[in-house]
């Protein structure tokens, strides 16, 4: 029996039908609609779809917003028109299928612990770095949650008091400093403050944004003021760390999200910061820092695996 996940963007919906091992067996996409019944539509529409040629058991739902405890309800998701909608009783209704909901870096920790970075760790975390930071705590596999189901907000930390205005309305808030976009942000305001070259000054002066791409690409080029922007970045990240380990004493932490296709650029010196910044670093028995291996399928891969745990299929 195979079970679907689906993981639900601000841009768009992706759906896989996974086996029992964490395999993708087939994907399907569609854009997000914007209003809920559309929204309702495209995921009934894929899934069945899916389901003309594979035998499935259960749905799983992944998504970037607040899923209430009973994990049956979506509170509110900032690019998704549900709030505080009982989305998993009236799709299952549909589908004929069992649907289970979970947010959407809570379902790439549990494919991280299943089968990917963090598989046997006692204590996991995943941090997320996309055009935010997403964050998952698993403690002996399960996932916390918090009393209210929308625990750890860590990029949402204040880590300058007064410092960049974040959109959730707090000023200085971890990701707008360690982030895809805030890889961006920092680009604009050095090229901006300097008359050195630059391969994104072209981009700059165009008076186009600046992407954390841009600024991966061209670091990956041998770009000096890129270089500087992405040591920043992983001091950023190499302190953000060391909260977790404060926090959390975990013995695995992944680093996934898109941000972690360039790894290779700032993960060691992350972790030498994470190391030095920690407390009682040379103390104590360090978390190991692995970067994610399941890539942008994690959430659809997690959210299946939690909807065949939950629907015992």
């Amino acid at each position: 029996m195979l079970t679907v996940g689906v993981d639900i963007g601000g841009s768009s919906v992706r759906a896989g039908v996974i086996d029992a091992d964490g395999t993708v067996v087939a994907t399907a996409a569609v854009p997000t609609a914007r209003d809920a019944a559309g929204l309702d539509d495209a995921i009934v529409d894929l899934v069945r779809g899916l389901a003309e040629e594979h035998r499935l058991g259960a749905v799983g739902l992944a998504i970037a917003g607040f899923v209430d405890p009973d994990r049956r309800t979506v509170a509110f998701g900032a690019h998704l028109p549900w709030r505080d909608d009982p989305v998993a009783e009236r799709l299952a209704a549909r589908l004929d299928l069992p649907v289970v909901i979970e947010h959407d870096a809570n379902a790439a920790g549990l494919a991280e612990h299943r089968v990917g970075a963090a598989a046997g760790a006692s204590v996991a975390v995943l941090v997320a770095l996309g055009t935010g930071i997403g964050a998952a705590l698993l403690v002996d596999g399960a996932v916390f949650r918090g009393a209210h189901g929308v625990a750890p907000e860590l990029g949402h930390l204040t880590v300058v008091r007064g410092g960049r205005p974040c959109p959730c309305g707090k000023r200085g808030c971890l990701e707008r400093y360690c982030s895809g976009s805030a890889l961006g942000r920092a680009a604009e305001e050095l090229v901006a403050d300097t008359e050195e070259f630059s391969l994104l000054r072209a981009t700059w002066e165009r008076a186009q944004p600046i992407t954390g791409w841009d600024v991966a690409r061209a670091a990956e080029a041998g770009d000096v003021l890129a270089g500087r922007v992405v040591d920043e970045f992983a001091d950023w990240l190499g302190q953000a760390l060391s909260l977790v380990a404060d926090v959390f004493d975990p013995d695995v932490v992944v680093v996934g999200g898109e941000v972690s296709a360039s790894s290779a650029l700032f993960l060691d010196r992350a972790r030498r910061r994470y190391a030095e910044e920690v407390t009682g670093g040379a103390h104590r028995r360090l978390a190991e820092i692995r970067p994610a291996t399941l890539g942008g399928r994690a959430g659809m891969v997690g959210a299946a695996l939690d909807a065949r745990e939950r629907a015992g299929v």
